[in-house]
């Protein structure tokens, strides 16, 4: 197996659940050393999320490969000795407390600065650590809720709809890796190390790009609009004999080639068609067009002539359908197979990053509780068994 990009760097993970999680997850899969640090005898709170396979579960599996498990009590003397025993030979910390929790413990990121002025301190919170909100808990929904995206996600006559992931949390672990990243880039080129602070709120708020340019341009709320797209006709959801296609017109060279190939060249010499502006003015008549010609067929003969064509379209898939894609699944790698010590053969999400030289691999399953805590005291901090079992007697590990 070849080595993974970052192969040598070492994280600290004290982050629960997903954000941070999902982070770690793809500093992981790229070959950084990630250290799980989790409460004794209880451990990430995933662990207990459904779906299980047999007593484990999927859920803390799938995110918590690649990764080892140190279990330590920080909120006794012993417990924070060995936490900053550890930070002395670690590159990244990556925390998702509340702001200020760390700093009650005496390991904010003041404390950890002056002990290790190159370590990349990343710190992902609903609000960020800074501001108003920045005391007040955050998850997903609330990131989802006040970054603006539930606003315009729906039916124009349905109620404000959480996306159908977890999206807040998936862009703030995107947004602090991305971060990390860029830091350890800058240590490189002889800046310190320095804190990176990421917010559910932001991310989202990042990721709806011109949406909220609608808003500072024209003063106008953006509404919910289906899935139709509001820059962009045709470039929606269309009705198909035995269920849904999805066709993207993208420009106007492109809408010339779909009226030919659905024969109705008739509409290229009307104006109110002629250009992608009045074509998203005209999105409901475009739409009934369209769907005359796609109702009475089925999707894969859609899909396959009009691909045929070079125009963009696809099926909607379901769930079932994306892991029972061969290019998708075996192609493109992204559900690989695993053994867990507990759990047995199991599948998992592949990494979407692929490198020619240094792969993102799943190389490891998710730990058990606690499964590598004598072996890291022991491999990098060069404890004696006596200290190790004298940590577990008093419950510090």
């Amino acid at each position: 197996m070849k080595k993974g990009a970052l192969e040598g760097i070492r994280v600290l993970d004290m982050t629960r659940v997903l954000a941070g999680p999902y982070c770690t997850l793809l500093l992981g899969d790229m070959g950084a050393e990630i250290i799980k640090i989790e409460v004794p005898g209880h451990g990430d709170d995933s662990r207990k999320y459904p779906p299980f396979i047999g007593t484990e579960s999927a859920y803390f599996m799938n995110l918590n490969r690649n990764k080892k498990s140190l279990t330590l009590n920080l909120k006794v003397p012993g417990g924070k000795k060995v936490f900053l025993d550890l930070i002395k030979h670690s590159d990244v910390l990556i925390e998702n407390f509340r702001p200020g929790t760390l700093d009650d413990l005496g390991v904010g990121y003041a404390e950890i600065n002056n002990i290790t002025p190159n370590i990349v301190y990343t710190s992902i919170s609903g609000f960020g650590h800074s501001g108003p909100y920045k005391d007040l808990p955050g998850y997903d929904i609330i990131g989802q809720a006040m970054g603006g995206i539930m606003s315009v996600t729906g039916w124009p006559e349905s109620p404000p709809t959480r996306t159908g992931t977890a999206i807040a949390d998936i862009l703030a672990g995107l947004c602090a890796c991305i971060g990390i990243l860029s830091s350890l880039i800058a240590i490189r080129g002889g800046c310190p190390g320095q804190k990176v602070d990421i917010s559910l709120v932001d991310s989202v708020v990042s990721a709806m790009e011109t949406i909220i340019q609608i808003y500072l341009v024209e003063k106008r709320t953006p509404e919910r609009t289906g899935n139709r797209y509001e820059f962009i006709y045709p470039y929606d959801t269309f009705k198909a004999k035995d269920g849904w296609v999805v066709i993207a017109v993208g420009n106007n060279k492109l809408w010339e080639v779909f009226c030919d190939a659905i024969g109705t060249n008739h509409l290229l010499e009307e104006e109110k068609y002629k250009d992608n502006y009045d074509r998203v003015k005209a999105h409901q008549e475009v739409k009934r067009i369209v769907e005359e010609w796609t109702g009475g067929r089925e999707v894969k003969e859609i899909v396959d002539y009009l691909s045929s064509r070079t125009i963009p379209c696809a099926p909607l898939y379901t769930v079932k359908d994306v892991v029972e894609d061969k290019h998708i699944a075996e192609a493109r790698r992204m559900i690989r197979e695993i053994e867990h010590p507990l759990a047995g053969r199991m599948k998992v999400i592949g990494s979407p990053i692929n490198l020619s030289e240094t792969p993102a691999e799943v190389r490891t399953p998710a730990p058990v509780l606690g499964q590598h805590s004598a072996e890291i005291l022991r491999n990098i901090l060069n404890y004696s068994e006596d200290q190790i079992d004298e940590l577990k007697r008093e419950k510090i590990i």
